[in-house]
């Protein structure tokens, strides 16, 4: 569609019931004026030929805190912050992207996808993904992107994971005739992760980002995750999911997080695997000082974690069918207390004193001392970002000027549930 045919398409009922589902009643209006001035900017930097628009949104992470990278299991959900882009076919070898949010312009030619030697950056990011593609034997062309974007940065609700998976779907849907599953799509975002950013990650963000909605993912096979969309809404029983962002770390955290992963599957080596998920709690219990002496206290620690943390999801997705929300939220908490006990993954050892995310956390368990009510936990990756908490309807004004007060303003985010993840948004209008 050009430039004006695609503004008129926003225009039309099924585009703003679309706008709602995605964003809600209240930010209709907004968003619809976000896409139209993003298509503008499009074709006043490449020029207005058929365009198509896509979506990708962050994701929150209810439980299963770094278990994913050891085939274990996940309940997450897709949320109302979005990647979103415009996009069209350039009929070349050069893939050019402007990107609105971090002011960066680039292109890269599909006949040099080498990474940097930095191997950091949204270029190597990229590459990577491109990379992916050809590798596993899906085709890649040329075309133009014009993106903006208004997940948190650096704040553990996956910003790189939604840009990740924005772009699949671009490759996607103009290269591969919209036949690739999200399934995929993880594998190859992750893929540019592991080969192009040197960073261990798992298939978490990109499942969650790539799938939508509210979902539980079982690792155990890695290359066909078992993949349930869970039925629930949170509205429905009066509480509301919200983000807080206690500021990002000064530090390169890529050490810690990878440190995670290395670690449980140095566990996993003393008994001749490569994976926890490939061992019991019970193999550790019974092993415990030979373990210890193998591979260290923590990484025993963090294996305990992991066994305790897929015990919760699976918990916690029984609750939410069953309609027990009380015992959702007490598992809720322990998740959070094992993240901060167990795996410790909080603040980073080479700069305790900066512990936004453990000062958060004090602060919200006072207030829901106080209340009785809702729970909260570490969010994402950890060691700086963001906190989650789930708290009823009718506190969460008094806990958003609670926090801001303490730790700065526009910091606490009250998220929703979206039912749809990476997505070219045509399909879905008509």
């Amino acid at each position: 569609m050009k430039e004006n045919e695609l503004i008129q398409l926003l225009q039309e009922d099924k585009a703003k019931a679309l706008m709602a589902e995605l964003y809600g009643e209240n930010k209709i209006a907004d968003n619809l004026a976000r896409y139209e001035d993003l298509i503008h900017k499009f074709a006043k930097a490449f020029a207005s030929r058929d365009m198509l628009l896509f979506s990708s949104p962050g994701r929150t992470e209810i439980s299963g805190n770094h278990t994913d990278h050891n085939h274990g299991k996940v309940l997450a959900g897709s949320i109302n912050l979005d990647c979103v882009g415009v996009a069209a076919k350039n009929n070349s070898s050069k893939v050019n992207i402007i990107s609105e949010t971090f002011n960066q312009s680039f292109s890269i030619d599909l006949n040099h996808l080498e990474p940097s030697e930095k191997m950091a950056g949204t270029i190597d990011l990229v590459k990577g993904l491109l990379a992916g593609f050809k590798d596993t034997g899906y085709e890649i062309g040329g075309f133009d992107a014009y993106i903006t974007s208004n997940v948190i940065s650096s704040a553990g609700v996956s910003s790189s994971a939604a840009f990740e998976m924005l772009l699949c779907s671009m490759i996607n849907e103009f290269f591969n005739e919209g036949r690739i599953d999200t399934v995929a799509y993880a594998h190859i975002g992750k893929y540019a992760e592991n080969k192009y950013w040197n960073k261990a990650s798992g298939l978490l963000d990109q499942m969650a980002c790539a799938v939508g909605g509210l979902i539980t993912i079982d690792f155990m096979e890695p290359a066909v995750p078992v993949v349930e969309k869970i039925a629930f809404d949170f509205e429905a029983h009066n509480h509301s999911l919200i983000i807080v962002n206690t500021g990002k770390g000064h530090a390169d955290l890529s050490e810690d997080y990878s440190s995670v992963p290395i670690e449980m599957k140095k566990v996993a080596e003393y008994f001749g695997k490569e994976y926890c998920s490939e061992i019991s709690e019970q193999d550790v219990i019974e092993n415990l000082q030979k373990v210890r002496e193998f591979a260290g206290d923590r990484s025993v620690l963090r294996a305990l974690h992991f066994f305790e943390e897929n015990k919760r999801v699976e918990a916690e997705v029984a609750a939410l069918k069953e309609n027990r929300f009380d015992d959702f939220l007490k598992n809720i908490t322990a998740s959070g207390n094992s993240s901060w006990k167990w795996l410790q993954n909080c603040f980073t050892n080479s700069n305790y004193q900066e512990q936004g995310i453990t000062v958060a956390l004090a602060l919200t368990e006072l207030f829901i001392a106080e209340k009785q009510v809702g729970a909260c936990r570490v969010h994402g990756g950890g060691f700086a970002g963001v906190i989650m908490a789930m708290l009823p309807n009718e506190v969460v004004d008094e806990y958003v000027a609670y926090m801001e007060k303490a730790i700065g303003e526009n910091n606490a985010y009250r998220m929703s549930i979206r039912p749809y993840g990476a997505v070219c948004l045509n399909r879905l209008i008509g």
